[in-house]
């Protein structure tokens, strides 16, 4: 009964904006909420999320009394919760970040890519269409996607907003399929909408199957540390932190209908980046230099991995005056000091205990 009035209290609240961030709890997500919450404190923050393994609410536990900030449990692969969310908070924008992101698990198990990319993406879109009701004066939908549904570059150019879509995994596949509907609700029935296509992210509070994060835990632990085949597929690397900043842009100041492409200018191979990384690390740890690439192992390539990736932002930078901040040695310094300052976040996450944080937290709330 508290917890309703409370909830009430909370929507009916006088705020300038009330904003939905989907996978508020995951590693992007919890950035972009953080930066919505603490920057402007006249929005209502909406943070659902499924949790699943890579949603962790421990990422948001200094922001989580804020009185603009609530979390809602839910699998937007549920038609009816995501109307009843629509319909409880009557949201004036919708940032969609939740997905299915690994290219690996997608490769063993597309099933749940499918629904929870493409399926999860529609009920969205349709309750922000029943909510909305074409009122769509001050209203968006803004859809967080990936530079993989471009596909493959060789060794020149760059993906720009008009590059033809490519997809070669399951994964961007499904996010593929996940923008061409959100382009198609906006011209099938007008919902205002904007996208943006990101490159590579790093930083804090990743979870530790991506690249990075597994091979700053694997050294420091002086596990082996995998590289597909000889390390040559080159990646756009991205500040999380950066990226946030540009999202925070493209809510406030991007053109309806407009894809917005989000890069670090910063392409490393695979090997060469893992390289910097040893180096940094036998630093930090105080190891003789060359330490720690002794751990480099190299193990067969994944199907289907993509050579190169590179972003064009030519067109964000122009528009909204938007470029990354940290140098990539400067930002791989600032993870791996996070990463090794927060040892009991990243046991957590690797035991599963982070699930418990919810219970101590939420329930009985």
């Amino acid at each position: 009964m508290g917890e309703s009035r409370q909830e009430e209290k909370l929507i009916n609240m006088n705020w300038e904006k009330t904003i939905l961030i989907t996978g508020g709890a995951g590693f992007i997500g919890s950035h972009v909420v953080r930066r919505f919450v603490t920057r402007y404190p006249s929005y209502l923050v909406i943070n659902a999320d499924k949790l699943t393994y890579a949603g962790n609410l421990e990422n948001l536990a200094d922001i989580d009394f804020k009185k603009n900030y609530s979390f809602e449990k839910i699998d937007i692969v549920n038609k009816e919760a995501v109307l009843g969310l629509f319909r409880k908070y009557n949201f004036d924008g919708v940032i969609h970040l939740a997905a299915e992101s690994h290219v690996d698990r997608s490769i063993t198990g597309p099933d749940e890519f499918v629904f929870t990319n493409i399926v999860g993406t529609v009920n969205l879109l349709n309750g922000a269409l029943a909510s909305w009701q074409k009122d769509f004066i001050g209203k968006l939908f803004y859809h967080i996607s990936t530079d993989e549904v471009y596909g493959s570059l060789g060794s020149e150019g760059m993906f720009t907003e008009e590059t033809a879509y490519d997809p070669k995994s399951p994964y961007s596949a499904s996010k593929a399929s996940s923008d061409h509907l959100v382009r198609a609700y906006n011209h099938t029935f007008g919902l205002p909408v904007v996208i943006s296509n990101c490159s590579n992210n790093y930083g804090p509070n990743q979870f530790p199957e991506k690249l990075i994060p597994l091979a700053i835990n694997n050294i420091k632990n002086n596990k082996a540390v995998p590289v597909y085949g000889k390390g040559e597929n080159i990646r756009d690397w991205l500040y999380v932190e950066d990226h946030v900043s540009a999202i925070d842009l493209i809510f406030h100041n991007g053109k309806p209908c407009e894809t917005y492409n989000i890069g670090g200018n910063n392409e490393w191979k695979n090997i060469d980046l893992i390289r910097m990384l040893c180096r940094i690390m036998d630093k930090k740890l105080n190891r003789t230099a060359g330490t720690s690439e002794k751990l480099i192992t190299f193990v067969k390539d994944r199907p289907g991995h993509d050579l190169r990736y590179a972003i064009d932002s030519s067109k964000l930078q122009k528009e909204m005056n938007w470029s990354p901040i940290p140098k990539f040695e400067e930002g791989l310094e600032k993870t791996v000091d996070w990463y090794l300052s927060n040892q009991k976040w990243l046991d957590n996450v690797i035991s599963g205990d982070y699930e418990k944080y919810y219970d101590s937290m939420y329930s009985g709330r």
